[in-house]
């Protein structure tokens, strides 16, 4: 099918950069519906997923993280640097990033987790920094408010990659029999010290074979901007429904990187995008009736107040409409600030109405953008945002990719589409995921 595009080589360099968020549905589904990767401990659905998203040339896999389960919904679940390390030995190219929070962990640990999986993959892991809403009860510790978080996620930051870099390049070298040497001369202490940490180094694991592992930020509130702007090489951002706010959003971080004295290249902008799709757009329309018929409302509602700062939608008709006044201003929320400031757009713009309408927004992109159509039409999509300069790729949401077509959607479909249209590459270039990046 010839599509307004014309296959034509893309203006922008590099090409699109793709990531996966591997795991289960995201959704809050009804019970005796689960799909066969919704069991979130099955290491082989882990690997064939990686495997599939490797064989589809995405750049690298993701995996959020959370300290805390559900009470009324309870899901079982992996810790990520344990997952990845158990994919690096199952695959060959693709990226390993996963999210680690610094409010419940310490720097040296972390960094020696984070460099011990980078070796493992040859240099393909990154870490994902999180500051956490929720935790702090099974840590025994009270939870830093959102800008306090921040100012500790910085600290920690610095003490992680002054630990990565603690061991110069050629501190270990080998000799022709393959004899390991280790100059201690190139092996430094940090010493580090600062309000909330101090530690002495160096790290016990040797420098990364990517120079450090890829740092990645997924805050998009106004100081988690500044964070990931000064210090990330990838930002994962809320996908919005519409284009013209995406586009600030990338200016901003570019923006801001550049008063940081970075080359806005040096940051790529990845917003999640949860698409539905299917052979033609009725066919994808009737992929995503079975998205909502797979919903469960009345769990909806129950996971909804964690999003929306303790409101209570227990209460209200599933079709009444959203109480505006009742919810709280977003400068307010201390977890998921900028995640709650897109709910709240989109209820006070009218775009969502009803606590229905509201969870099926939630349960199918958990927030972010969820085009329907067919393989041309996500195509067209894509490639509009990309070259209106909306966005550096995508991270793509398993989330609606496991209906009817799976993740054959993106890695046999829309993928080549891609390909065919000159904005993604047709094979991983380099060895690391770093040089892959193009950071």
């Amino acid at each position: 099918m010839t599509n307004k595009w014309g296959g034509r080589t893309s203006e922008r360099g590099q090409g699109l950069v793709l990531g996966l968020l591997l795991g289960g549905t995201g959704q809050t589904k009804k019970p005796g519906r689960d799909g066969p990767t919704d069991n979130l401990l099955d290491i082989d659905a882990y690997i064939e997923q990686a495997r599939q998203a490797e064989r589809g040339k995405i750049h690298t896999i993701f995996l959020a993280d959370a300290l805390v389960t559900s009470e009324t919904a309870p899901k079982p679940g992996l810790e990520p640097v344990t997952l990845l390390s158990a994919l690096a030995a199952r695959t060959s190219r693709i990226g390993l990033i996963g999210s680690i929070s610094t409010s419940f962990t310490e720097p040296y640990n972390l960094a020696r987790q984070v460099l011990s999986l980078d070796h493992i993959s040859g240099g393909r892991a990154g870490w994902n920094l999180v500051t956490s809403s929720a935790g702090e009860k099974n840590f025994g510790k009270p939870l830093p408010a959102h800008d306090d978080r921040y100012a500790i996620a910085e600290e920690f930051a610095g003490v992680v990659q002054a630990l990565w870099e603690s061991w110069e390049r050629d501190a270990v070298t080998y000799d022709d029999s393959g004899r390991q040497r280790v100059d201690a001369r190139k092996v430094h202490r940090i010493d580090w010290s600062s309000r909330h940490f101090s530690v002495q180094g160096p790290l016990n694991v040797s420098r990364s074979p990517q120079d450090k592992p890829i740092l990645a930020q997924a805050g998009s509130s106004a100081e988690g901007r500044q964070l990931g702007a000064r210090i990330a090489d990838v930002i994962f951002t809320t996908g919005l429904t519409e284009t013209e706010p995406s586009i600030e959003i990338y200016r901003d971080f570019k923006q801001r990187a550049s008063a940081f004295g970075r080359s806005p290249d040096a940051i790529k902008i990845l917003p999640g995008v949860a698409p539905v799709i299917g052979s033609t757009d009725e066919e994808a329309k009737r992929f995503w009736r079975n998205v909502i018929d797979d919903i469960d409302f009345e769990e909806g509602r129950k996971s909804l107040a964690s999003q929306f700062g303790g409101v209570d939608f227990e209460g209200i008709d599933l079709d009444a409409p959203i109480p505006v006044a009742e919810l709280p201003q977003t400068a307010k929320v201390e977890g998921r600030r900028s995640r709650f400031g897109v709910f709240r757009d989109l209820i006070e713009s009218g775009k969502v109405r009803t606590v229905r309408d509201l969870i099926i927004y939630h349960s199918s992109g958990a927030g972010h953008w969820f085009p329907i159509g067919s393989v041309e039409n996500i195509a067209d999509q894509l490639q509009d945002r990309y070259e209106r300069g909306a966005t550096d790729g995508f991270n793509f949401l398993a989330f609606t990719l496991k209906y009817e077509l799976g993740l054959t959607a993106l890695t046999d479909h829309l993928i080549p589409e891609l390909q065919r249209r000159g904005i993604f590459h047709h094979d991983y270039q380099h060895e690391t995921l770093r040089q892959n990046l193009g950071v």
